[in-house]
């Protein structure tokens, strides 16, 4: 039986943490610590994990202070071999018997149907948890996921940040051990200024709460973020404005901060004409600041930051910030100022000296490409290719300037803005910020014609480029980024209804490439990459891999199309004809497959004796010719209702026929017959892959 249960305290005390990192070290210690207890067979209660700049801890509640005894059975020599002629004990019997740390005498017999042999049963006493807990919480912090190490002092130890102290403790007691070269011990330490002085723990299960009280810190990431949360949504609402809180910002600020204290502060009304993204990336990126909107939507001269401190004098923190903000915004106004001097189109030269890739050569060669693609897509879509081809030379224009030096996330914003400065038609405008969207999962497709054309066309360049230069993504390494770019493609000519043939379109980007790789026949390659994208996409709607399956086998080119094929079976899989038509062509399949003989794609009606297989070929027929305007128009969904009917000649012709008939020529006949089934199937889909119910 098991020692009674005790809370066990970790706390891991070092130099600030890296803030953006903070998160998933919590997390990673947490995990390891827990795995460890487990494959220790260590039970307890709940987990509670706690990180602040300089801490990562955890508390296990009613943790097992011994391992459960374990019965232990061992199987030694068998009896024959155990002892020779005379009865004795042989070297074997004598070996296992000091093995199990007894004598032959007190081993037993173990009766199986093979035999009889030497046994020995015992228990195994469980190990202390505090013998066993330094190594688990060792091999945790070894796991960590820290790109770079660091050494500190004269010891060996590394860690991401030097560490100062271990808190280690079961219950009130202290678990030895000395880890990362610092003893453990019961002493924590509280707010660098507000408690600095050490504080005492007399139990582990006093942790949060002394931290809280006596040290000013509250060790929780996730009551610290909903307190941040609280206190600059309040001030927000007392300025009759909303915080725009970017749940990334929330996080680091969250990491920042052992004792979080919201204040709110000004900036110059003037910078306001300065566009607003440009003023929100200088508060969020460089100042960690929360900006604020007015009811209206439009952006106040407001911030609200959250500093480490409760200051008896908060103006002078107010100030000292108001202080700082204003040089960030004034370089902001900077650059809006000195980029407008100089119209887009001046900067596209400049894109000649910036590689995009060495063998694909600079941004402007990009640009060209990407520009004679659009062109081209603008003009088979029907639409004005004159906005699509200047938006696409003015695209990249924007990266040689100031503010997008400064800001790289603004690219494709500011270019949107200098375009309309430079009387620029807002569709190309538009178009220069909405091609590089979608940037990531949930955010929305281009809005405008010119937009989606140009984005395609990018994307298009860009695979196409990268598979020919043999840099396809490989396990988790994608520098450039073509798994997102793939669903981004793909998400554009689906969610835009675009119906474009998109392996004819990387092929000819691939045409457009530089000598030496232009022409390279990676068009089918980069199309199934990109189709395998939406097996994700899909799987978020709810359509699972079954019906995908049933798609992909019939290769649409067009991803439109596919999309609209998808839609179909997941109607028709709920049809009560599909399941019975689902398993006849999984068997047609099966018989073609087994058949080991030529079969031809043409039924000789003048064969055909049997009533079922006359019925069937009758039937066939009547609805291939029904079929075809469905077809033609993309109307999948009536397409198979209509092959639906087909399911009871299908079911009396394998109820009646023998389709392996002995007559070579019957045979053969009655194979092409399912042929055409098939085939005629095959024009939407592969429904033998469809889902049972």
């Amino acid at each position: 039986m098991a020692e009674s249960t005790r809370t066990l305290l970790i706390e891991i005390g070092t130099e600030e943490l890296p803030p953006v990192a903070l998160p998933r070290l919590e997390a990673a210690f947490r995990d390891g610590v827990v795995q460890g207890l487990e494959q220790a067979e260590l039970g307890h209660g709940p987990v509670h994990s706690y990180a602040t700049p300089r801490r990562l801890a955890l508390q296990v509640e009613a943790l097992q202070a011994r391992q459960e005894d374990k019965a232990i059975e061992r199987r030694g020599p068998a009896l024959n071999v155990a002892f020779d002629d005379h009865g004795r004990p042989t070297k074997a019997a004598e070996g296992f018997a000091r093995s199990c740390g007894a004598t032959v005498e007190q081993l037993e017999r173990l009766e199986t149907p093979k035999g009889t042999w030497l046994a020995w049963r015992g228990v195994q006493p469980g190990r202390a948890a505090t013998e066993l807990l330094p190594d688990i919480v060792n091999q945790s912090l070894s796991r960590l996921p820290i790109p770079k190490r660091m050494r500190w002092g004269s010891g060996q130890a590394t860690f991401v940040r030097p560490v100062h102290w271990i808190v280690f403790l079961l219950g009130a007691d202290v678990v030895p051990a000395t880890l990362m070269d610092v003893t453990s011990g019961r002493t924590t330490r509280g707010h660098r200024f507000h408690a600095p002085e050490p504080i005492e723990l007399a139990s582990a299960d006093d942790y949060a709460e002394r931290l809280r009280g006596e040290g000013r810190v509250e060790a929780s990431f996730e009551a610290r973020r909903e307190r941040i949360r609280r206190g600059v949504l309040r001030l927000a609402e007392q300025e009759q404005g909303v915080a725009i809180m970017d749940e990334g910002l929330l996080d680091e600020v969250t990491a920042l901060v052992e004792w979080p204290v919201p204040l709110v502060g000004s900036f110059d009304p003037g910078f306001l004409e300065v566009p607003e993204e440009a003023l929100i990336s200088s508060m969020q990126g460089h100042q960690k600041y929360f900006p604020v909107r007015g009811q209206d939507g439009q952006l106040l001269p407001l911030f609200i930051t959250v500093a480490n401190i409760e200051s008896r004098d908060p103006d002078q923190v107010r100030s000292g910030n108001e202080r700082v903000i204003r040089p960030r915004l004034a370089d902001a106004d900077f650059f809006w100022q000195q980029d407008r001097k100089r119209p887009l189109i001046d900067r596209l030269a400049d894109l000649k000296g910036v590689i995009f890739q060495k063998q694909l050569g600079t941004l402007y060669d990009k640009t060209q490409r990407v520009a004679h693609l659009a062109e081209q897509l603008a003009v088979e879509m029907d639409h004005d290719p004159a906005p699509v081809a200047r938006a696409a030379w003015l695209a990249r224009c924007d990266l040689g300037t100031e503010m997008v030096g400064e800001f790289p996330e603004l690219q494709g914003i500011m270019g949107r803005y200098y375009a309309l400065h430079d009387g620029e038609p807002k569709a190309v405008a538009d178009a220069i910020l909405e091609h590089y969207r979608p940037r990531y999962a949930g955010e929305a497709i281009p809005a405008t014609p010119a937009g989606r054309l140009l984005a395609i066309a990018e994307r298009a360049d860009t695979l196409a480029g990268i598979f020919a230069i043999g840099l396809a993504p490989t396990g988790d390494k994608d520098p450039f980024a073509l798994r997102r770019a793939a669903l981004g493609l793909m998400r554009t000519l689906i969610e835009g209804e675009l119906p474009l043939d998109l392996e004819g379109l990387l092929g000819r980007a691939a045409v457009l490439l530089p000598e030496g790789i232009a022409g390279r026949s990676i068009a089918e390659e980069v199309y199934d990459f990109c189709l395998e994208r939406l097996r994700g996409y899909y799987q978020e709607q709810g359509i699972g891999a079954e019906l995908f399956e049933a798609v992909l086998a019939v290769r649409p080119r067009c991803p439109l199309d596919f999309h609209r094929r998808l839609l179909a079976c997941r109607r028709f899989a709920g049809l009560p004809e599909a399941e019975a038509l689902a398993a006849a062509n999984k068997r047609i399949g099966n018989i073609l497959r087994k058949a080991g003989e030529t079969v031809p794609d043409t039924v000789a009606s003048a064969q055909l004796k049997e009533p079922a297989e006359q019925a069937l070929a009758r039937s066939l027929e009547a609805t291939r010719e029904q079929l075809q305007p469905r077809l033609a128009e993309g109307d999948y969904a009536g397409a198979l209702e209509g092959l639906a009917r087909l399911r009871e000649p299908v079911d009396t012709f394998f109820d009646d026929i023998l389709v392996m008939a002995e007559d070579p020529g019957v045979r053969v006949n009655r194979l092409a017959l399912l042929k055409a089934i098939q085939a005629l199937f095959l024009e939407i889909a592969d429904v033998s892959r469809l889902p049972g119910r």
